[in-house]
């Protein structure tokens, strides 16, 4: 994979850099997480101490192709210039003539924000003519490209895969970080190599799920994608979440689990309630003897124990989806134990993006405790998958 090294000096040279800016906005528009332009940062101040004129896209929530102002990136603008400690103008327009003439008046080391990409539906589009048409737009403002926005690398995007063809091309650190660290995972990883599976759905796992039982020595799986392995083992849920067509696929993984040696633990005892609320009242109860009246929301302390004995030992932990639903207290206990467990782990801990990595933050933990956390949950999952990345694929030689 071409790093920013290979593209030689940049003094005065247009760097047109792809960064993840979607960051969770509240009703005001202020920014209730900056962690993925805190990310963008080494890659910015490399370019910018390099005396490039440096040229940001970015996009933030899905536009569908229409100029939105509740999706401008004002909010990032503002946030960027207070962390560079530079003024970070923002253009009006993605090409437009706007663009066009804050890229000009570009110095060295100096920074423009264009307006979000998403505005434009070619950014996006499944045709690949239209993402061609606008590649060569975004050209238009780039003597080089440089590709840092983790995100979105899983994506055939215009200003991700497209433009990248187009001009001398590389990954950012951030985009050269993630795979570094994630091959840690897929390649060769240091035995025992433990994943932790959450989330609500079996099916948003499943090709993570198939492509480790052949490289996992332990999977241990959690939140609501674990009633569904609990009714292939016989069990009655209640009225847990439940995916009744996957049913046969979760037991089809226990048996191949044990063929291949490894070892996929399912939770022992459960947290259930009567109701998907924070103030529903909340009991433990063994995961064979679910109340046909109540729902699971969290893994059970005996069960949150075996899983963090299994990280305590292992070399390698990936995770990648909360244990219930860590955003109501009564139900946050599993997540903030799998989470202390890979704090407290010797071996090398690789936190999977979305989800797992909002619950590192939002129940008080140091991130610099953990080997990794990913910026880019659908593309680390597609990673580990071992699909192949476009973003990344046309940044290799």
């Amino acid at each position: 994979m071409r790093t920013i090294d290979t593209l030689g000096d940049l003094a005065g040279k247009k760097v047109f850099v792809r960064s993840d800016f979607n960051v969770p906005l509240d009703e005001n528009r202020n920014i209730t997480d900056d962690g993925r332009i805190r990310a963008a940062l080494p890659t910015l101040k490399r370019l910018l101490d390099a005396g490039a004129r440096v040229v940001v896209s970015a996009h933030l929530g899905r536009p569908k192709g229409q100029v939105k102002p509740e999706f401008s990136l004002a909010p990032v603008a503002a946030r960027l210039s207070e962390l560079l400690g530079a003024d970070v103008p923002l253009a009006a327009d993605t090409v437009g003539p706007d663009a066009h003439a804050k890229v000009d008046a570009l110095g060295n080391g100096q920074i423009v924000l264009l307006e979000n990409v998403r505005f434009d539906k070619c950014e996006d589009s499944k045709v690949d003519a239209e993402r061609e048409e606008l590649a060569k737009e975004y050209a238009g403002l780039a003597d080089v490209f440089v590709s840092d926005g983790f995100g979105v690398v899983h994506r055939k995007q215009a200003s991700v895969y497209d433009v990248a063809k187009l001009v001398p091309s590389a990954a950012g650190e951030l985009v050269f970080k993630e795979i570094d660290s994630l091959s840690r995972a897929t390649k060769n990883p240091e035995r025992p190599y433990t994943v932790v599976l959450g989330g609500s759905k079996v099916s948003d796992k499943l090709g993570v799920i198939e492509n480790l039982l052949d490289k996992a020595d332990r999977l241990l799986i959690g939140g609501g994608m674990a009633y569904t392995f609990l009714l292939a083992e016989g069990h009655e849920v209640g009225t847990s979440l439940r995916e009744d067509d996957q049913v046969a696929t979760a037991a089809e993984y226990l048996k191949k689990a044990k063929e291949n040696g490894v070892k996929l633990l399912i939770p022992v005892d459960t947290v259930v309630a009567p109701k998907f609320a924070a103030d529903a009242p909340a009991t433990v109860v063994a995961s064979s003897a679910i109340p046909a009246d109540q729902m699971g929301l969290d893994i059970g302390p005996e069960t949150a124990k075996a899983y963090a004995d299994a990280i305590a030992d292992s070399k390698t932990i990936v995770w990648n989806g909360p244990m219930g639903v860590f955003e109501f207290d009564a139900f946050s206990a599993g997540t903030r134990a799998i989470a202390q467990a890979m704090q407290d782990a010797e071996g090398f801990t690789i936190v999977g993006g979305g989800d797992s990595a909002a619950a590192v933050r939002n129940l008080g933990f140091d991130e610099s405790k953990f080997s990794h956390i990913s910026t880019g949950g659908g593309a680390s999952l597609e990673f580990l998958e071992g699909k192949v990345l476009p973003g990344i694929a046309v940044l290799e030689d």
